[in-house]
């Protein structure tokens, strides 16, 4: 086994119940994909081994049948670790079975989008500009669309059925000015609120790169819209947003004011956990996102500025913050 299977089974290790290391090369714990023996709730019939004659890792449960390589089965598990050990195992030349290929290059085309949408702007819309414009937002930086659906699937195919569309506020996701991905901004009370649609399976889900200034502190929204309203700020387009790949020095992260939602709350102490700067809101915050603290008069760069925080202060805010 190599030292990055040894890494990431380590990684991987937290997420599974009853988790033991027996001896070298193997591994036990209660299976996650069956939920292992269900009258014997301290069995473990889940087991990662190293492979005899290959040395690859192989996982394999007793109770279910499973039987798989650990990359397919890290892929089951997290997706994002996952990703992470493909990226690892091509850096140090390891492409497959025990196989390596030294200094492997990547040399993959560029696609080829045009970054701005052939849409009408949401300032040309009665309905569009006037949501927005309400909320104190420029309509002139998005695009609407009459029918959502059916110009979705003119750039690629989404939607089976398009018989229930709905007008929408475009929201183009930019980087390294090529068009990656948009999202759809619902007008209505009973919609889904944002769709995301990526153009670029792999590209990262966030809106505002192309416009940041990397030498600054950069701050981590949760909305588009809230974006607007602090300084060299990028709004995440999806809640598994992975910023590693961006190699920023200095980086805040700014949640939703939400003490009461587990996600929310589950987010924010992860992201204490891995030592990142986060943004604690004060209790005389009531406003539950930065575009409504905005409307209410609230200073809001000078709110976030003070109320950041990391390692153990960021812990004890957290605790008196949190409701859940």
């Amino acid at each position: 086994m190599n030292h990055i299977d040894s890494e990431f089974v380590n990684l991987v290790s937290p997420r599974l119940n009853k988790f033991k290391k027996v001896k070298p090369d193997l591994y036990t714990f209660r299976c996650p994909l069956c939920g292992d023996s269900k009258k014997h709730k301290n069995k473990t019939r889940g087991y990662i081994f190293c492979h005899s004659k290959t040395r690859d890792l192989i996982f394999k449960c007793h109770n279910c049948g499973a039987s798989m390589a650990f990359g397919n089965f890290l892929k089951k598990i997290d997706t994002v670790l996952y990703d992470r050990y493909v990226t690892e195992k091509f850096k140090k030349g390891i492409t497959g079975r025990s196989f390596n290929t030294p200094n492997p290059i990547f040399n993959f085309p560029k696609p080829k989008f045009e970054p701005k949408l052939k849409l009408p702007k949401a300032s040309e819309n009665k309905i569009a500009k006037q949501y927005l414009e309400s909320r104190n937002i420029n309509p002139t930086k998005f695009y609407y669309t009459d029918s959502f659906k059916k110009w979705v699937n003119t750039l690629v195919t989404k939607f089976d059925d398009v018989t229930y569309d709905e007008p929408r506020i475009i929201i183009p996701l930019i980087y390294d000015n090529q068009l990656i991905g948009i999202q759809g901004r619902s007008l209505g009370p009973n919609s889904v609120k944002y769709i995301t649609i990526m153009l670029q399976e792999n590209a990262p889900k966030v809106y505002g790169i192309d416009k940041i200034n990397e030498k600054e502190p950069i701050y981590i929204v949760e909305g588009p819209f809230d974006s607007h309203f602090v300084d060299n700020a990028v709004a995440m387009a999806g809640s598994d947003l992975d910023i590693r790949p961006f190699n920023w020095s200095d980086y805040i992260w700014v949640f939703d004011n939400e003490p009461r939602n587990r996600e929310v709350v589950n987010r924010i102490s992860k992201t204490i956990d891995r030592g990142d700067k986060v943004v604690i809101w004060p209790n005389n915050i009531s406003e539950k996102d930065i575009n409504d603290m905005k409307l209410s008069g609230h200073d809001v760069q000078t709110v976030i500025k003070s109320n950041t925080y990391t390692g153990l202060e960021a812990k004890l805010k957290f605790n008196i913050w949190k409701k859940v």
